[in-house]
């Protein structure tokens, strides 16, 4: 987001607040009364008062001057609750987009995002708007005291103050530009040392320490490059700051011989100083530090916190709801509004480190738009990696990843696919406001009560109460929680649906249903990382990820050729002829499951008559009854 985004989105913000822009600007007119006696009462104490002998005057006019002191600190104090109005509400919607970004992403800098950015926007906004309004109304002041004063004297104060701060408004800009680029060297060290340094053994053993150390040395150049270049247009801040605001006070000594002889008194000389060592220096001293300091840094932080225009890149970003042939957005349920998506994943390579043994190499897939892939394989193998690299939240190490033509990642794959991982988030509202936390539209009732009934997510929504009941996460079961994010996915417009073992807390009936409703959406291609055999064989297509056995096909076609897959199924491999008909007058049946412990393609008793011993059901582990 550029500058001018910034400030577009600022003004933005800022618009629908004008009553409290009223109310702040209301109260600072009492700061620039303060202003103006802070100058005009010592000037008419000195004139009319001391210097005229009398003194009981001229203590009158100070006692003036201490009166708008007092009201000035009580418009100061009511300053500070306009100025939270305006802050606070900048913090809920930064907070709101931090978690939403988080929890669509599975971005593992929110809470960093959370806990510390977003203090540093709310602090740095707050001193923002303290420190432009203190400038505004305070030059204010100061201006008209000098011309109550004397109109002389204005011609000696503004010009510098003039020239001081357009030199400051010109380099704010490039000043911006070279400290973000410095954050991005200073990050770019940082995390390259955060690869780096995990993997110093191995580096040492394979002999790259010339290679590692010529790039940490090419980005601790870059750094200190971006760093001299924000040191040289530092100085125009204490230019800017010696011309407008210090070089004031030489010329109204300068000029002093000059400004008496033309009717300046005394009194309006010192008052003149007054002005400007007591207001304007100060004022300006705290907008160049503020302004140009917190500014750039506030620019920076909501670059980072606040998405560009473009959709952002996060799991159930939303595509724009298709319009109806008579140019009104379409009010039908969510699977109408569906776009035509594929997945294609080419030569897909990743590991955890670059010495590591890759957790998956040159893997291959094509899905067609309406394909449902269930992903099994042993626990740890690499199956929520995999969906970590089509949701984009992995890089890989080689290799594509594609989602509906739009390469992974970018902010239109993001806007296409929706994850939904094993720990389900559910904040605190009304249940609707969580079923449509990835919508931007409104959702009508009707589609909201047709997902939940589609998921099974009625039962739950009937007990709290509807769709406009309160949800208290801590109160839901895991269960509940993952029954609320597959509808909230359901009801997004992304098409490709990631189900990250999405299900593991439902019981294999609410699995069954919640799968098959994702599988029925028109156009829609799901992923599942399954838990349950029943999830590979409801897909049309199961992805065995074991290794080197990874395999491909239907639940049929790799029960037959994989026996990684019979195992991980518990299902016989396929034989003309059991050793012994099943459930036989002696009360054996063929065990013929592999792995099983001294099975050898031996005769298993059985437990009482009906009761087949599973596969793989041995506890001792041992040879059968002596058998061979």
């Amino acid at each position: 987001m550029s500058g001018d985004g910034v400030l577009r989105r600022g003004l933005g913000f800022l618009a629908p607040r004008w009553r409290v822009l009223v109310r702040l600007g209301g109260w600072s007119v009492l700061e620039t009364a303060q202003t103006f006696l802070v100058g005009y009462a010592p000037a008419r104490a000195l004139d009319a008062g001391f210097l005229a002998g009398r003194t009981g005057a001229g203590l009158a006019w100070l006692g003036v001057a201490a009166l708008g002191v007092v009201a000035g600190a009580f418009g100061t104090g009511r300053v500070y609750w306009a100025v939270a109005d305006l802050v606070e509400p900048l913090r809920d919607r930064l907070v709101t987009r931090v978690v939403a970004r988080g929890v669509r992403e599975a971005d593992g800098g929110a809470l960093s995002r959370l806990t510390q950015q977003v203090e540093i926007a709310r602090d740095t906004f707050a001193g923002l708007v303290l420190v432009s309004r203190s400038f505004v109304f305070t030059s204010a002041g100061a201006l008209i005291g000098l011309f109550s004063l004397a109109p002389a004297l204005l011609l000696v104060v503004v010009p510098p103050l003039v020239a001081g701060l357009v030199l400051f408004l010109a380099s704010l800009r490039p000043l911006a530009r070279r400290q973000e680029t410095f954050l991005a060297a200073d990050e770019a060290l940082a995390g390259h040392l955060g690869e780096v340094c995990p993997g110093l053994r191995d580096i040492t053993a394979a002999g790259a320490e010339a290679r590692i150390a010529a790039g940490i040395e090419e980005r601790v150049d870059a750094e200190l490059r971006a760093a001299r270049s924000l040191a040289r247009w530092s100085v125009l801040r204490v230019a800017s700051l010696a011309v407008g605001g210090q070089l004031p006070v030489v010329l109204l000594l300068a000029a002093a011989p000059l400004l008496l002889a033309h009717g300046v008194t005394a009194g309006a000389l010192v008052g003149a100083l007054a002005y400007v060592t007591h207001s304007l220096l100060p004022a300006l001293r705290n907008l160049v530090h503020g302004l140009g300091t917190s500014g750039s840094r506030l620019a920076v932080v909501l670059r980072r916190l606040v998405p560009p225009d473009a959709p952002a890149s996060g799991a159930g970003t939303a595509v724009p709801p298709p319009a109806r042939t008579d140019g009104s957005p379409s009010s039908a349920p969510t699977v109408s509004a569906l776009t035509v998506s594929s997945l294609t994943v080419s030569s897909l390579t990743f590991a955890y480190g670059p010495a590591s043994t890759p957790v998956i190499e040159d893997l291959d897939l094509t899905l067609a738009p309406g394909a449902h892939l269930a992903v099994v394989g042993p626990s740890g193998i690499g199956k929520s990696t995999f969906t970590a690299l089509v949701a984009g939240l992995l890089t890989p190490r080689h290799g594509t990843v594609h989602v509906d033509g739009h390469p992974v990642p970018s902010a239109a794959a993001a806007a296409r696919r929706v994850l939904i991982p094993q720990e389900a988030y559910v904040h605190t509202g009304t249940l609707a406001e969580n079923l449509g936390h990835l919508r931007p539209d409104a959702i009508p009732e009707r589609e909201l009560l047709a997902a939940a009934e589609a998921v099974g997510l009625t039962p739950l929504l009937d007990a709290l109460g509807g769709p406009r009941a309160p949800v208290d996460p801590a109160a839901l079961s895991a269960g509940e929680r993952q029954l609320i994010a597959l509808t909230r996915a359901y009801l997004s417009y992304a098409p490709l649906a990631l189900l990250d073992e999405a299900t593991c807390h439902l019981d294999p009936e609410a699995e069954e249903r919640a799968e098959r409703a994702f599988a029925a959406r028109p156009g829609g291609t799901l992923v599942v990382v399954a838990h349950r055999i029943g999830s590979a064989r409801r897909a049309g297509r199961v992805l065995l990820m074991d290794g080197p056995r990874t395999a491909y096909g239907t639940h049929d076609e790799l029960v037959r050729r994989s026996p990684a897959y019979r195992a991980l199924a518990g299902e016989a491999a396929p034989r003309s002829q059991p050793a012994l008909t099943a459930r036989d007058a002696d009360r054996v049946d063929a065990v013929t499951g592999p792995g099983l412990a001294g099975d050898g393609r031996h005769v298993v008793a059985h437990r009482p008559v009906g009761q087949v011993q599973a596969p793989r059901d041995l506890r001792d582990g041992g040879p059968l009854g002596g058998q061979g």
